[in-house]
């Protein structure tokens, strides 16, 4: 809730630079502009590190709907949920300092697609997230690649995954729903 406005604002921004501009090839980076915020701040008087993450999922309904993925996953009954992210800070962002949330679909393993956002001032990447997600049904169960990629076609130009990446995604993994994940502390 802390970001509705924001996110509405991201919805429609990005509804109407579809009906002016026309859909971002699937490949594309994804830019918006925005401003950090009094509601953004610590006490430390720069922005949270757990804002960050609330301000990159703008990034990403802005990509979903600028790339015309949105609209095709609605009609599906699909949605997609963060499996996994992981967040790199280089430089903080003060009160009132206007930055860029760069986005972009970076590829996909054999379960999950990911994304990379960046908060960008002036060209300069201050923070970077790494985002893994999955694909679901509203009626239950996941959404192959093969039929997420058969419906929606498989872009030529996406980047390879770095392998960190894939290690990372397999190091931070957790058991799955359905298996035991008891809290157990290392001595």
């Amino acid at each position: 809730m802390n970001v509705i406005w924001r996110t509405l604002l991201v919805i429609l921004s990005a509804r109407f630079r579809v009906r002016r501009s026309g859909l971002l090839a699937p490949t594309a980076v994804g830019r918006i502009r925005l401003t950090t915020l009094p509601t953004d701040i610590d006490i430390l008087k720069h922005m949270n590190n757990g804002r960050y993450l609330s301000l990159f999922d703008l990034g990403r309904w802005d990509l979903l709907i600028r790339t015309g993925l949105f609209d095709a996953m609605k009609e599906r009954g699909w949605y997609a949920v963060v499996s996994s992210e992981t967040v790199t800070f280089r430089k903080s962002l003060e009160l009132w300092q206007r930055f860029d949330v760069e986005s972009r679909f970076i590829g996909h393993d054999d379960r999950a697609m990911f994304m990379e956002h960046r908060a960008v001032v002036d060209g300069e990447v201050y923070a970077r997230v790494i985002v893994r997600a999955r694909m679901l049904r509203r009626t239950g169960g996941t959404v192959s690649h093969e039929e997420f990629f058969g419906a929606l076609g498989r872009p030529e130009d996406v980047p390879g995954v770095e392998d960190w990446i894939h290690d990372w995604a397999s190091a931070s993994a957790l058991p799955p729903t359905k298996a035991p994940a008891p809290s157990v502390w290392a001595d």
